[in-house]
């Protein structure tokens, strides 16, 4: 499974929004993984900090998250809301 996202918190894919994603792609049996839509960055695994923060994503960047696994569409449902809500409304 495939999406396109948007990633809407101000501070981009760093930090808090970070930590929040990578925790969460960790609570799902399904290997996700994440690249910007437009760029040369080869996708990194969405469970990894280090590698997530290190994309460097700006606020406003569309990204590619695929999904494999029995919890596919769930953990696409769950990463997407993270990505679309903006931090004050965490």
């Amino acid at each position: 499974m495939e999406r396109i996202v948007t990633v809407v918190p101000e501070a981009g894919l760093h930090a808090r929004p970070a930590a929040k994603f990578v925790e969460t792609a960790g609570e799902y049996d399904a290997e996700v993984t994440i690249a910007p839509v437009d760029g040369d960055q080869d996708p990194v695994k969405a469970s990894s900090m280090l590698a997530v923060t290190g994309m460097n994503v700006p606020s406003g960047t569309e990204v590619r998250l695929v999904a494999e696994g029995d919890d596919a569409e769930a953990a696409l449902d769950a990463l997407e809301e993270i990505l679309t809500t903006p931090e004050d409304d965490e």
